[in-house]
């Protein structure tokens, strides 16, 4: 069967969602929408301390409410459940009620039934706890915190080349300089909920989730159960960004609240449990060491990073794996290590690794280049490399430059004025600031089970994840395109773990995964199709060769202008054709896909393959406005380039990237979680207090795809862009700042304060 879909053909025209009309009318069912009949409803108690022991709980006003039903405690659970470790956890758990430990305010220690919603929340707020307190550790410089050497998440060691300390003390130019960045947290629309409901030794699950695999594996393991025996139902997720892609700890005590009960129970987190009940971005502290020659090329690099975590986890993201590969250098240095503090454990939020570290590098490039008296493009250009200084692979492709000069050009870059406090326009001192994006291509296995019927309509069925970015439309356009068939004569079931497991959707592999596997199970059915043709004595293809056969409008066609109707090359299959299909991407071991269906998070890695790197690039630019007297900062233009691969549906990539581009400018003028230091307790654990933009802070935006051809990433030439867009945009920011200041604002976010 001829396999014209790799690599070109899937650049195709925009397509509309195929689920927007059941997301704008109120017929998509999120987690919370689904229906359980009688349901119970269960209510969080969370910690008042963020470091010491419960010492007793006191219950009488909590059990007199009308409609409570029980309550779930350490006391009458510890040991019927095994609890799910940290992320990057050691010995320990946070978020549990696994004992009377408390390890972070905010944490988890009583699920209160009732019989409805406002008599679960009155009978939570009614249960008095005592505890023995202990002063805790806030985060970093706070006495009592423990600082040690990371270990990778991914495996590997932090880059290192050449002598990058020799090399920085002998180089005539160098910056030395230490940036930071705050802790974030998700947000996402959709609230953390589950709902679960037993029939028999049976469990349902409903829950947003990146992982459906991984929760039904976990949830089973948890509740000591066969992962068989566990279903869990995510069909449409309000958002996630990193903070439903691990089994969270309330999913297994919902489901023994069900199971005590012998009813369905429903749960709801509210915005403020959000904050420490899942996991968030732990602000970073960098120091970034960087040395040249007088004409620019670099002669050392040296990226050093702090994170925190809590105490029982050394999750951390390391992001110099990234920052070392951008520019090409012959001496390279980088270290992270972990601070323990009395916090919940972090954990992956969009571009987990490249968000905070990125912010670092590209500030420090656009220090460098004021030193050296050059245009900050052109120095990236000057360093621009095809070849991956870390570990000597090519990359695939690697359009940083040709980003970098279509994003320049629609801002108007030439006719900047370079020098720092030069641009007004009125009260207001403008500046020009510009930095790199970059994301690792991921691609991870998976298999899909498709059917055909004789009308030519297609049914794909795959248990991957719809999270807000278009899952359900790329993978009809793919079956489409690869069968020749309208994309409406496409159905589509996603979020399921009956279906077949898909990865986690995180490290921008959903598309990658989902369309490879999508395309092989087209081209498997099309080769049986095709085969049983040439085989036929009745068939205008008899004798022919299967690869010359394709399917287009509604009919087999081959060599000569020969064709069959779609049903009668079908029917000698009989009425319906059904195929499971798998695919192992290049770079994992065939066994990979035997951990995916034990729920592991197997994935081919852009820095870990062995024949070349991958990575998407961009490049993002930003016009910003300082007032001279108030020192308020606006930014009313942003324009950013990227290239990546082929774009399987424009529209919805179009929406990925501005949305990324809208929280990097968030996370560089607004974002921050505020810190009660002296209880280690958030403070604006709400949408009201938690800063983001709005539509008047972000009046023109642009995007620029790059068109780029690459064979060397995978079959379709797929790299991912759900992560992209936000990376390198707060340096952009903070290097126009400077440019319309000459004030160089090193931690995020900037406010007014830090320009006065």
């Amino acid at each position: 069967m001829a396999d014209d879909a790799s690599n070109g053909l899937f650049g195709g025209q925009p397509h509309k969602r195929i689920d927007g009309l059941a997301k704008v009318t109120g017929a998509a069912r999120y987690a919370t929408d689904e229906p359980a009949a009688n349901p119970a409803y269960a209510y969080l108690v969370t910690s008042g301390i963020a470091r010491g022991r419960i010492t007793s709980f006191k219950l009488d006003a909590a059990q007199a409410v009308s409609g409570y039903i029980d309550i779930l405690t350490h006391e009458n659970v510890a040991g019927e459940y095994q609890p799910p470790p940290p992320f990057g956890g050691k010995d320990g758990q946070t978020g549990t009620l696994d004992s009377d430990q408390v390890w972070h305010d905010g944490q988890i220690i009583a699920v209160v039934l009732a019989e409805s919603f406002e008599a679960a929340r009155e009978a939570a707020n009614k249960v008095v706890v005592s505890y023995a307190a202990e002063a805790p550790s806030a985060t970093f410089d706070s006495p009592g915190t423990t600082t040690e050497p990371h270990k990778s998440q991914m495996g590997g060691e932090d880059p290192k080349k050449g002598d990058a300390a020799a090399a920085f003390e002998s180089a005539p130019v160098k910056i030395d300089a230490r940036y930071s960045t705050p802790a974030q947290h998700h947000n996402p629309i959709e609230l953390f909920a589950t709902t679960c409901v037993w029939d028999g030794p049976k469990l349902t699950v409903y829950e947003g989730s990146q992982f459906m695999w991984g929760m039904k594996n976990a949830v089973a393991k948890q509740l000591k159960m066969e992962p068989s025996d566990v279903r869990v139902i995510s069909r449409f997720v309000g958002g996630a960004f990193g903070s439903k892609g691990a089994t969270r700890p309330q999913t297994a005590l919902i489901a023994i609240a069900a199971r005590r009960l012998k009813r369905p129970v429903k749960f709801v987190a509210t915005r403020d449990q959000g904050f420490t009940i899942a996991t968030f971005r732990a602000e970073t502290r960098q120091r970034v060491k960087l040395a040249a020659t007088k004409d620019g090329k670099l002669v050392s690099f040296s990226h050093e990073g702090w994170e925190l975590t809590s105490r029982p986890s050394g999750y951390n993201v390391a992001g110099v794996d990234t920052t070392a590969r951008m520019y090409a250098c012959d001496n390279i240095a980088s270290a992270v290590s972990v601070v323990h503090a009395d916090r919940n454990t972090p954990g992956f939020q969009r571009a987990p690794a490249e968000t905070p570290y990125m912010f670092g590098l590209e500030c420090a490039m656009d220090e460098l280049a004021y030193a050296l008296e050059m245009d900050p493009i052109e120095l990236r250009r000057v360093n621009d490399t095809q070849v991956d200084p870390v570990s000597g692979l090519r990359f695939s492709s690697r359009s940083l430059m040709a980003c970098f000069d279509q994003a320049a050009q629609k801002i108007g870059w030439k006719d900047r004025n370079p020098k720092p406090g030069s641009m007004r326009q009125g009260d207001w001192l403008v500046g020009y600031g510009c930095a790199a994006a970059c994301y690792p291509t991921n691609i991870g296995p998976g298999a899909a089970r498709l059917a055909l019927t004789p009308d030519g309509k297609a049914v794909i069925g795959l248990a991957a994840h719809e999270i807000g970015t278009g899952a359900y439309t790329t993978v009809a356009i793919t079956v489409a395109r690869s069968l020749g068939i309208p994309v409406e004569a496409v159905t589509v079931n996603l979020g399921d773990s009956d279906l077949p497991p898909i990865p986690v959707a995180g490290g921008s592999n959903n598309a990658a995964s989902t369309t490879h596997v999508a395309h092989k199970a087209c081209m498997d059915a099309l080769a049986k199709i095709a085969d049983a043709a040439v085989k036929a004595e009745d068939s205008p293809f008899h004798g022919a060769d299967p690869a010359a056969l394709t399917l287009a409008g509604g009919a087999l066609n081959g060599p000569g202008g020969k064709s069959e109707p779609f049903a009668k090359a079908l029917g000698r299959l009989g009425a319906k054709l059904e195929v499971y299909a798998e695919n192992i991407p290049k770079g994992l071991q065939p066994e990979a896909m035997a951990g995916l269906y034990k729920g592991q998070p197997m994935m081919a890695r852009g820095s870990g393959r062995k024949d070349f790197t991958t990575y998407a690039f961009g490049a993002q630019f930003v016009e910003v406005r300082v007032h001279q007297r108030t020192r308020e900062v606006r930014a009313p233009r942003l324009v950013s380039a990227f290239a990546a691969g082929n774009i399987i549906n424009p529209l919805t990539a179009y929406s990925q990237f501005m949305g990324g581009m809208i929280w990097g400018l968030s996370s560089a003028l607004h974002e921050a979680t505020e810190l009660d230091l002296g209880h280690a307790r958030y403070i604006n654990d709400n949408l009201a207090d938690y800063m983001i933009p709005v539509n008047a802070d972000v009046p023109s935006l642009e995007v620029v795809m790059v068109q780029e051809h690459d064979e060397g990433v995978n079959p379709l030439g797929v790299k991912g862009i759900g992560e992209i867009g936000i990376v390198g945009m707060n340096a952009a920011v903070a290097n126009a700042v400077y440019h319309a200041t000459g004030t160089r604002i090193r931690d995020l976010p900037i406010r007014i304060e830090h320009l006065l």
